[in-house]
């Protein structure tokens, strides 16, 4: 591997999201990162498939960049694999509960006796301790119990983002996280501990609107797409679609109102701040509504961005994959996998750095792809290969 990482090291143990997606972003820059199956696969593989032999995109896009071995850390020969693959490696990361990692021997005492300046990632949904240190959950646990639920979608059942956000921050918080000890250890020669939690996150994430109730006393309901603290900041049906139109401070909210004829509401008592527009949305939506109403879509957004005020058409998955911005900065990159009857359309590296050629993605590792290759690098014989394989090590 090439790129500003190249020489780093990470053992990824991880399931899902959280721990693989923060391993990924280190593969994505050069790191040679190691992704650990069990013989019959992860859980996370087969989500939601996209090949005929049965791979998701999930699994597609967080794994690229990465080799891949099969093992089971339980069996009585892979103690001798995983003490070599972390001897030689920089970062492990893991996301299984605390009680599992300590029968594995993967927790950071453990894995500290066998390289003193490890680094090991621990990523959880309720972090090593406190009352619910022994739970288990995923993404959708922590944004019920952040508060988020309770305040998305329109008023009725509590609402579940469809994106895992409480995943992908977390997985962002634990590569910064990983990136800091590096840093640190070649200062001081010293390892860490990296404690990362989904509803750590949840929590991070919700702060604004958990501190305003817990100072104001103000008890927010869910209000759909409209904003608790602007307006206009909601989504508006135009004659052949729906475009989202978030404002914010008083010179944009000019704007708007110029644009629309409606100057009358700029002095308006009820229009005064962001706040007053908030709590008056009705009236800003009910003149937004009607204004959009008899015009397309782009010519709604037209407008929008001669005023400088921003918009965005509400689109499908179709005009997503379409879209020219997408095209042009090749947000999507189309990867053939081994049994896809065609190529996959998955993100390309959400960073870029400057004066670095982008080089392609690789494709994820098929089952236990490089297991041989990896088991050799640690210094087994053949014979001894054959003979984890035949014993159900690996």
């Amino acid at each position: 591997m090439t790129g500003p990482l190249a020489g780093i090291r990470v053992i990824d143990f991880g399931r899902f999201i959280a721990a693989p997606y923060c391993a990924m972003l280190f593969a994505d820059f050069g790191a040679d990162v190691i992704r650990v199956e069990r013989r019959e696969g992860g859980e996370d593989r087969t989500v939601g498939p996209v090949t005929e032999s049965g791979e998701g995109g999930l699994f597609l896009t967080i794994n690229r960049n990465k080799r891949g071995m099969t093992l089971n850390p339980a069996h009585h020969l892979s103690g001798e694999i995983v003490r070599r693959l972390v001897r030689g490696a920089d970062i492990v990361v893991v996301n299984l509960p605390l009680d599992v990692m300590k029968k594995l021997r993967l927790d950071y005492d453990s894995l500290r006796a066998i390289r003193e300046d490890i680094i090991l990632v621990m990523a959880s949904t309720f972090g090593p301790d406190g009352p619910y240190a022994g739970r288990l959950g995923f993404d959708g646990v922590a944004q019920a119990m952040s508060g988020s639920m309770s305040l998305t979608g329109f008023p009725g059942p509590p609402i579940r983002s469809i994106v895992s956000w409480a995943d992908y921050g977390t997985a962002l918080h634990a590569a910064f996280g990983a990136m800091t000890a590096l840093y640190e250890r070649r200062e001081t020669g010293k390892g860490r501990l990296i404690d990362v939690s989904l509803l750590a996150t949840g929590v991070t994430f919700m702060t604004p609107l958990l501190a305003e109730r817990a100072t104001t006393g103000i008890r927010r309901e869910q209000k759909g797409n409209t904003s608790f603290y602007t307006a206009p900041g909601d989504v508006y049906r135009t004659r052949d679609g729906w475009v989202i139109v978030p404002t914010i401070g008083d010179q944009m909210f000019r704007r708007w109102a110029r644009l629309l004829g409606r100057e009358d509401l700029i002095d308006d008592p009820r229009c005064s701040d962001d706040l007053t527009r908030a709590n008056n949305a009705g009236l800003i939506n009910e003149a937004m509504s009607d204004w959009c109403s008899t015009s397309s879509r782009d010519d709604v957004i037209t407008a929008l961005e001669r005023a400088r005020i921003p918009c965005g058409p509400v689109y499908a998955l179709d005009e997503t994959l379409a879209d020219p911005q997408v095209g042009a900065r090749r947000l999507l990159e189309e990867v053939e996998y081994p049994g896809g009857s065609k190529a996959v359309p998955i993100a390309a590296r959400p960073v870029r750095l400057s004066d670095t050629p982008e080089s392609k993605l690789r494709r994820p590792p098929t089952l236990g792809e490089h297991t041989d290759e990896i088991l050799t690098e640690l210094g087994f014989a053949p014979a001894e290969i054959s003979e984890f394989r035949a014993a159900g090590a690996v």
